[in-house]
């Protein structure tokens, strides 16, 4: 066994989530990732995180299924001893539309990800945390539970908003326990998410509505989850931590 923490962050192997597999790595930290369909982008990611001296275990799980975490825990268990930290990023968005003509299907796979996943994902690591009193959870939610995503993917902006209050009522069970529970919410952010909603461009094609004039980097939103994890915050829970350029 190793004494350097393990966190386990789901959805690494693009974006936000291999940003933050990627710091987690230089900050100390095992890994556990995992991808859903992109296994090449996950073995990248690490092997820059083991280029920094982490063990990886890189597992396959789509976390709209019980039996893939369930799985996904398994593994983890046989491999490692302990999980100190869980950045809950998987997630999907489905090509912009109108409420009024999204199928029932396309919603319903938006929330069995977005939400049931990552309520799944997270109560699997409080059974683990919880015995030994400390852990920190972090859920990936998003601006749009804020702004609505009116025309785009009302859909996936409410998935978030459901992250957002699972957040406040989770860190109020385990806070006595000592485990921290937060949400980061990021704004206008040039990842591959735009492209997957059929809006390529759409990060640049925005940023002039964000107060800083520019969209955001995975990076930066690295350093806001990685900074939660840390003791530096150590009485920060039970919120959601806005990385939107002021948007």
């Amino acid at each position: 066994m190793t004494d350097r923490p393990l966190c386990l962050v789901t959805g690494a192997s693009a974006g936000i989530g291999a940003a933050c597999a990627r710091l987690a790595a230089t900050k100390g930290y095992d890994l556990a990732l995992t991808y859903n369909s992109d296994a090449e982008g996950a073995a990248k990611v690490a092997a820059a995180c083991e280029a920094e001296g982490a063990r990886t275990l890189v597992m396959q799980v789509d976390v709209a299924k019980e039996a893939d975490i369930a799985a996904m825990y398994a593994q983890i268990d046989d491999r490692f001893d302990h999980l100190d930290a869980l950045i809950n990023n998987a997630g999907i968005v489905a090509p912009t539309a109108r409420v009024a003509d999204m199928p029932a299907d396309r919603i319903r796979q938006i929330f069995d990800v977005n939400v049931i996943g990552a309520l799944l994902v997270a109560q699997g690591a409080v059974k683990r945390m919880e015995p030994g009193g400390k852990g920190v959870i972090v859920n990936i939610s998003s601006a749009a539970a804020r702004l609505g995503s009116a025309n785009q993917y009302v859909d996936y902006a409410a998935s978030k908003a459901a992250i957002d209050i699972f957040t406040k009522g989770l860190s109020d069970e385990v806070a006595p326990a000592g485990l921290r529970v937060m949400a980061v919410a990021p704004g206008l952010i040039e990842t591959d998410i735009h492209a997957k909603g059929g809006e390529p461009g759409r990060a640049e094609r925005l940023a002039h509505m964000v107060p800083m004039r520019r969209p955001g980097s995975a990076e930066e939103v690295a350093q806001a989850v990685l900074w939660l994890l840390s003791d530096e915050a150590s009485y920060v829970t039970g919120s959601t931590l806005d990385v939107t350029g002021g948007r």
